[in-house]
């Protein structure tokens, strides 16, 4: 599932393909993208765009007139560009360009979602407006990401994919921001210390920033299937961590597949880590 950094990607590379272009014609397919939607409302965005926003794995079009489009990639979404002509597969919706160039949103198990709407409208959707805090667009200090998550019940890991508390963060970098922060996946968000707040908040924007660095480009695919794994602990089960050799572990935890170690993320926090589990800057293997 894409999170923040693909996300964030797709935005800076559309704002490229788009900037100085005109739409001259958009186009939609009859799918369940547009669920909830009118497929001839994504018809009348035309002309140039005006503003490009990200609030968590959202996407917000303001286009010329007024005319507004909310995207969400889903699972397997994703917008590619090519030359007129040129078929893309699974291409649900497009961009032509007065350049000759056609922006696809391709999408093979249609997940993703895209309502047309007025660009006034954008933030006051539903699933917009229900957004918590986004860590790149607003940033994330340890208290205010203990104002966020840590009132939450369940546990942290699960707690930190809650869209409404924190935003942009799935399986994926929840993961890897608790394994670089050294927190267990299953603790209860009321037993981090300020400290352990603070860390993790750090962490996150490591995980973050990783996974800006390792997608740069219009089509990275370092999330396809058959790529190499450059994550520190999600997908590693089985295999030795690379700090302290211990074998990573994986359990099935609210719907998902938890990675962690069991020694550098102890679950009783009066367990003493080994050494460099406080660093949150990535390896590179």
């Amino acid at each position: 599932m894409p999170e923040l950094p693909e996300v964030e990607i797709a935005r800076r590379n559309l704002v490229h393909w788009l900037d100085g272009r005109r739409v001259v014609r958009a186009e939609a397919d009859d799918s369940r993208v547009f669920r909830g939607a009118r497929r001839e409302d994504f018809a009348s965005l035309e002309g140039r765009l005006v503003s490009l926003e990200r609030r968590g794995k959202y996407l917000l079009f303001t286009f010329e007139k007024g005319r507004g489009l909310m995207a969400h990639l889903g699972m397997t979404g994703r917008f590619v560009r090519r030359p007129e002509g040129v078929p893309v597969p699974y291409s649900r919706a497009r961009f032509h360009l007065d350049s000759g160039d056609v922006i696809h949103f391709a999408d093979s198990r249609l997940f993703g979602r895209m309502e047309p709407c007025a660009a006034s409208r954008l933030y006051e959707l539903d699933a917009v407006k229900e957004l918590g805090r986004d860590p790149l667009a607003d940033g994330l200090t340890g208290a205010q990401l203990q104002e966020a998550v840590g009132p939450s019940k369940q546990e942290l890991k699960v707690a930190l994919m809650d869209q409404g508390r924190v935003t942009g963060l799935g399986n994926i970098h929840a993961a890897e921001a608790l394994y670089r922060a050294g927190l267990h996946p299953a603790r209860k968000p009321g037993s981090l210390t300020p400290e352990e707040w603070e860390r993790l908040a750090d962490a996150i924007h490591a995980s973050i920033t990783f996974g800006l660095e390792e997608q740069q480009g219009e089509e990275p695919a370092y999330l396809e299937d058959g790529a190499e794994n450059r994550f520190l602990v999600y997908g590693r089960a089985g295999t030795a961590c690379a700090r302290c050799g211990t074998t990573v572990q994986s359990f099935p935890q609210g719907g998902r597949t938890t990675h962690c170690c069991p020694r550098c993320q102890p679950k009783h926090p009066g367990r003493k880590p080994p050494d460099g589990r406080r660093k949150t800057t990535a390896r590179r293997r």
